[in-house]
């Protein structure tokens, strides 16, 4: 088999395509660079051995193994035996096929600091378990189709959409992935086709799925066929909405992704969006200036910045590919394959940071400061704390991560920011952080130091009160063992929200810094004796009957108040959290709860 390859190959690049090729045709390959008359390599077809093939091969090399052996069962092995034309010619259409769209399109990949796709799968797979759908819309195409009578350069390989199955991690996943270099990376017909099965596939497999997404959205000029059809790409997102929490579906962006391309990453449980290179909007800039006359560019419009701090699409933003890589390698660590699974457990470790000091680290003062973060390295496993949408809703934390080797979900006040109010950003944060966790059996920990919901007209007017309904009514519904922590002042319906004795966890524990009440010490007094107070006209007696009030009110909302009226279940010394949470984790793993017969809520 002679091959040629372009101008400026390297020698040792035509060795490794003739190794390569040499392996699959099992034919003797020659290389050629550029106009060379004599080949750059030239490689000899393997010896096949018994049993070769190895327990991923798919295809004729599977196939060859199994009539081999078939031969040597009826009088010994027969080695004169290999790959005929026909098989060599299919070789070719496959070789064909995996070069993607035409050359001028993956020349720009290169500009545009990204990938090709089968480059990109290679990264994050190495060798694919199996292929589906290579050969989709050959006959629209390829020269050797039958409806194609000349040389055209309108490449479709395998219409523009590749998927399939892999081994990611150690888990078996699911994967779809956009190939740019056909027309954008485009959806059409036969594409959408290939998608839809394996959503549905996934349906019934119970494995997790990677979309690994470049579109540029439906192919508007063959839109005829699938894009209102019942098996179109509507279904898409109805296979999306099946899936939500019956398996993972994890999304990372690699450009930009316009109209319905944007809907699978926001279906999905959780989007990783790159840096420099990824962007998603309902239209495009083009579109909005014709629809609105706004003029705006990608970035701007759909950036990852746009999407990480102010709408709350992107959980997270990787600096590059293999930054995304990993980010979904560490975040598919924490969750199972399936709803019908727990999480995967590892060996604990210790904290990063004695829980000695945690006493240190809460302020006194229900007003000062502090970073909860500081809080949680002393509780958690060392490394293991995995913060969702950081930028985000900043008042509340979400991660993940481990207590002696056992996933939770944590959901954090931070006093560091607006003082842990809670804003309606963070509210909608939390909710739907807390519905991920609850469906794919990931315990919650509660770390509570809020002064509540935030109060004003600007609140009230981004629907304080809706998102904080979904936050209460996700914490309400959750099953999962949840555990909450009073880690100092826990005021209004903040305690509602985050876990409260109200809420059914399986326990409530306070700090000695603890304190639970209708509102702080100052707005209470405000509030009940501002009256009182004011009829005293010297101003210092009227300071020392504040601090007075002010005391009285603390003492009926101190934790051992609390703990007195076993509103709560345990103070616990600081320096033991971590041991205390530890047990309580382990002791209610397997707890039942159920919610009430119906067939769902109408709150979210």
């Amino acid at each position: 088999m002679k091959v040629r390859v372009s101008d400026g190959a390297t020698d040792e690049e035509a060795s490794a395509i003739a190794e390569a090729l040499a392996r699959h045709v099992r034919d003797e390959v020659e290389v050629y660079v550029g106009d060379a008359d004599a080949p750059a390599a030239v490689r000899e077809a393997p010896v096949a051995e018994a049993g070769a093939g190895g327990a991923g091969s798919t295809g004729a090399g599977a196939a060859r193994t199994a009539t081999d052996g078939a031969a040597a069962g009826a009088g010994g092995p027969t080695d004169d035996l290999g790959p005929t034309d026909r098989e060599r010619a299919l070789w070719d259409e496959i070789e064909d096929i995996e070069l993607g769209g035409p050359e001028k399109y993956r020349e720009r990949l290169e500009e545009q600091g990204k990938l090709f796709v089968r480059d990109r799968l290679d990264l994050w797979f190495g060798d694919l378990l199996f292929e589906d759908g290579k050969f989709a819309n050959f006959d629209a195409w390829h020269p050797d189709s039958p409806e194609v009578d000349a040389d055209t350069d309108d490449r479709l390989p395998g219409d523009g959409l590749l998927t399939g199955a892999a081994e990611f991690e150690g888990r078996e996943v699911h994967f779809m992935a956009n190939d740019f270099t056909v027309k954008a990376g485009s959806m059409a017909e036969k594409g959408v086709e290939k998608f839809l099965r394996m959503q549905q596939r996934a349906l019934k497999s119970g494995k997790p799925v990677l979309y690994l997404m470049d579109s540029s959205g439906g192919r508007i000029d063959q839109q005829t066929g699938f894009f209102a059809n019942r098996e179109g790409i509507g279904k898409y997102y109805y296979n999306h909405s099946m899936l939500s929490g019956r398996v993972p579906q994890i999304c990372v962006l690699y450009g930009p992704c316009i109209a319905g391309a944007a809907y699978t990453p926001v279906f999905a449980d959780f989007t990783v969006m790159v840096r420099d290179m990824s962007a998603m909007a309902i239209a495009s800039p083009r579109m909005v200036e014709m629809v609105t006359g706004e003029q705006i560019d990608l970035e701007e419009l759909g950036g990852p910045d746009v999407h990480a701090k102010h709408s709350g699409s992107a959980d997270l933003v990787a600096d590059d590919e293999e930054h995304a890589r990993q980010l979904v390698a560490d975040l598919i660590s924490y969750l199972p394959d399936s709803a019908d699974e727990k999480p995967p457990r590892t060996e604990g470790r210790p904290p990063a940071k004695s829980p000695e000091g945690i006493d240190s680290i809460v302020p006194q003062e229900p007003n000062r400061g502090y970073d909860m973060t500081d809080v949680i390295d002393r509780v958690v496993d060392e490394g293991s704390f995995f913060e969702l949408k950081p930028e985000y809703g900043t008042e509340i934390v979400t991660a993940f991560a481990r207590i002696d080797g056992r996933p939770v979900g944590i959901v954090a006040n931070q006093p560091a920011q607006r003082a842990g109010a809670i804003f309606p950003d963070a509210a909608e944060k939390a909710a739907e952080f807390i519905w991920t966790c609850d469906a794919y059996e990931i315990p919650l920990l509660y770390l509570c130091d809020t002064p509540g919901f935030m109060a004003g007209s600007q609140v009230e007017k981004d629907a304080i009160l809706e998102k904080g309904k979904k936050f209460i009514y996700a914490t309400s519904s959750a099953t999962v063992p949840k555990q909450t922590v009073v880690v100092r002042k826990a005021y209004g319906a903040g305690i509602y929200a985050m876990g409260g004795p109200a809420y059914d966890p399986e326990s409530v524990i306070g700090l000695p810094s603890g304190e639970i009440a209708i509102m702080g010490p100052e707005a209470a007094i405000n509030a009940v004796y501002a009256r009182k107070l004011s009829e005293i006209d010297d101003e210092k007696e009227r300071a020392a009957k504040e601090r007075e009030l002010r005391e009285e009110y603390r003492e009926d909302i101190d934790v051992h108040r609390m703990a007195s009226e076993v509103v709560i279940d345990e103070i616990v010394p600081p320096s033991t959290l971590r041991t205390e949470l530890r047990n309580r984790f382990a002791f209610y793993e397997d707890i039942e709860k159920d919610l009430p017969d119906k067939k769902h809520g109408t709150i979210l």
